[in-house]
């Protein structure tokens, strides 16, 4: 399953953008959005999350 960020917990921090190999992230209105097509599924977002607002079910 591709990346999911919790909207409502996202800091519009950026870190998963800078560290998504896949360039998969996007931010929208200072919101993080996973491109489900290019995400491979691969964790480093939820790894740098610092606010637990991405999560890979």
């Amino acid at each position: 399953m591709p990346a999911k960020v919790i909207a409502e917990d996202c800091t519009g921090c950026e870190l998963c953008v800078d560290e998504c190999p896949e360039e998969a992230i996007t931010m929208v209105d200072e919101i993080a959005v996973v491109d489900v097509d290019k995400c491979n599924d691969c964790g480093d977002c939820v790894d740098v999350c610092a606010s637990d607002a991405i999560v890979v079910e």
